[in-house]
């Protein structure tokens, strides 16, 4: 059966949208070009959302002593040696926000990023308030050669949420940059976690029709994890009740009851994430990686014969 996204598989993959976008394999070199954050930096706040360790997700070649350019040279041996299939690069800064500076300093960074030959485009994380219109405007221009995607760190759809995460900005935030973001004509995407303290599965459900609501073209989302380090884990030891944890079986049937009702047209982008074990902290998976989630993911689906959007309405 091909689906309404045009492949086989049972939702709209990242891997099935870079081949029909750019007609090869693509893959992703993170890349770390020190940015802060906002919430960090005293500009709103100090110590970060609760759940936060940047450290826990950036790659070991990724350290601010190198140039974004020598960052991406050695991103690219890694990735010719581990995926021999890849043709095309992009530059993907992810650790904190990468739009929280100055447009003349953003243009220095990104530029030199674009010069490197065998890099076709962006993947630009950052924070919904850490953008403007001049700033989007200049992202507006360089997609006009240039693949270019803006993904924002929403966390939840829940006011309550973000606000007890320490997150610094509500959904309506959220939701006028990714509109500002799609009305340019870029590419935007968005970052969900899954069991927040006080979010039941009832409301991740519920928060599909606002997701839906947005205009994004892809989407991250995966399970709450606490690394040693944060707010979140000396939240932990005072109170361990608070936290959700899933097995790994409950939480694929969870994320299924969100994708049946997911768009189709939504690319997901990741659906769960690991970390090393190092910087775990409380329950967690243990050593399980994405290829093992995703297979688990791809094997229930074909279970319960469903798929993404089987009840969007």
């Amino acid at each position: 059966m091909e689906y309404a996204w045009g492949g086989v598989r049972r939702f709209n993959s990242y891997s099935g949208y870079f081949k029909r976008v750019f007609g090869c394999r693509v893959q992703k070199l993170s890349v770390n070009a020190g940015f802060t954050c906002p919430n960090r930096d005293g500009t709103l706040a100090h110590g970060g959302c609760t759940f936060c360790n940047n450290e826990a997700f950036t790659p070991s070649y990724c350290t601010t002593d190198k140039r974004v350019t020598k960052q991406i040279e050695e991103g690219i041996e890694f990735h010719l040696n581990r995926y021999r299939k890849a043709e095309k690069f992009l530059a993907y800064f992810q650790s904190f926000s990468n739009t929280h500076a100055p447009l003349e300093q953003l243009k220095k960074i990104y530029d030199e990023a674009l010069t490197h030959p065998m890099i076709t485009g962006l993947v630009i994380g950052t924070r919904p308030d850490c953008v403007d219109e001049e700033k989007l405007d200049y992202f507006a221009e360089l997609a006009k050669k240039y693949y270019v995607t803006i993904e924002y760190g929403v966390e939840s759809c829940y006011d309550a949420t973000l606000k007890d995460i320490n997150r610094g900005h509500d959904f309506e935030c959220a939701k006028r940059a990714i509109e500002m973001t799609a009305e340019r004509g870029l590419h935007s995407g968005a970052h969900f976690i899954l069991g927040l303290p006080g979010e039941t599965d009832q409301m991740l459900i519920d928060q599909v029709e606002l997701i839906n609501s947005l205009p994004l073209d892809t989407i991250k989302f995966h399970q709450l994890q606490i690394f040693k380090g944060t707010t979140m884990a000396d939240e932990y030891v005072v109170d361990p009740e608070k936290f959700r944890y899933w097995e790994v079986s409950q939480y694929i049937d969870l994320f299924i009851d969100i994708l049946e009702r997911l768009r189709p047209d939504l690319v997901v982008e990741r659906f769960a994430s690991e970390a090393p074990p190092r910087y775990h902290f409380g329950r967690n998976w243990g050593l399980i990686r994405n290829e093992q989630l995703l297979s688990m993911l791809e094997k229930r689906l074909e279970e319960r014969d469903t798929y993404q959007g089987a009840l969007y309405k």
